[in-house]
């Protein structure tokens, strides 16, 4: 029985394949580099010539003066987007779900989602102009209201804020795509139900809509929290400078630098590996509390 099965799905298997070997060569493969990170690394001697040093790369690491700002900040930077992130899309699709006009939320939609497809190489220079203080357009409108100029690219308290704003603005038509699906999933009857009860669009949107996105709410932030190490390399990459490290240096532009600048090859590595490691974790975790409070599962 099981033979006939499996011989049944030989070209499902066949159709797998491919798949399975581009995420074998191009993610399982390239792992053997994790050598490195416990090894001086020496680039004429390769990965497995060069000498063993056990944990150094990781003490050197762990002695590092700013790493644990570093550390701070990849983690504040990160839980601010994963909330304002979750925060902005579900106010967008409760807006867009109460427009009638099916031109003007098409157009809306249509807006809106184009930042996500733009690169942050494209998006870094424009921010650039228009945050600009002394050329910048936003810079020019405070100062008509009689506002002093801010620098949002080079002071560190106004940095953080302008990553995770941009981020927002970024993709927040994007991932409302989820909560306007679960939108179509309310049953309309409790609409006509609340209706009856005498609730206007606002009662119905605090009494109905909300709860009805409440689980794919939960769904959503424990899922992202797989991401609270990843706080965005392209957009700080392109937006930061020496100014603002104190406030905008994460471990991305931190291995960046050891490894493409500094050619430290082995604690750059080693940055790496602790990051996926974490993350890993944080994963791992997220997936649990997914499963156990919102019945999410892969497989």
């Amino acid at each position: 029985m099981e033979n006939r099965r499996f011989l049944r799905e030989i070209p499902f298997h066949l159709m797998l394949l491919p798949g399975i070997l581009i995420v074998l060569v191009y993610n399982y493969i390239p792992m053997a580099g994790i050598v490195v990170a416990f090894k001086r690394f020496v680039p004429s001697k390769g990965m497995f010539g060069s000498p063993w040093i056990g944990w150094d790369n990781f003490q050197y690491l762990l002695n590092m003066p700013d790493i644990y700002q570093v550390l701070w900040n990849t983690i504040y930077i990160s839980l601010m987007k994963i909330i304002a992130g979750v925060i902005a899309p579900v106010l967008f699709a409760l807006l867009l779900n109460e427009a009638r006009n099916r031109l003007v939320k098409r157009s809306v939609q249509t807006i809106v989602y184009f930042p996500h497809f733009l690169s942050w190489i494209i998006l870094g220079g424009i921010f650039i102009d228009i945050l600009s203080p002394s050329t910048g357009i936003v810079n020019h409108f405070l100062t008509w209201l009689g506002l002093e100029p801010i620098y949002f690219l080079g002071h560190n308290s106004w940095f953080p804020v302008t990553l995770v704003g941009s981020e927002v603005w970024k993709g927040f038509g994007y991932g409302s795509i989820v909560y306007l699906a679960a939108l179509t999933g309310i049953n309309p009857t409790l609409y006509e139900a609340a209706v009856m009860d005498g609730a206007g669009r606002w009662k119905q949107t605090l009494h109905v809509t909300l709860p009805g996105l409440i689980p794919m709410i939960m769904l959503m932030t424990i899922l992202s929290l797989g991401n609270v190490l990843n706080a965005g390399f392209d957009q700080v990459f392109n937006l930061y400078s020496p100014q603002v490290y104190q406030s905008g240096d994460i471990i991305d532009t931190l291995v960046y630098r050891i490894g493409m600048q500094d050619a430290q090859y082995g604690v750059a590595t080693a940055v790496g590996l602790f990051k996926s490691a974490v993350s890993f974790l944080f994963i791992g975790i997220s997936y649990g509390l997914a499963t156990r409070y919102s019945d999410y599962r892969i497989f």
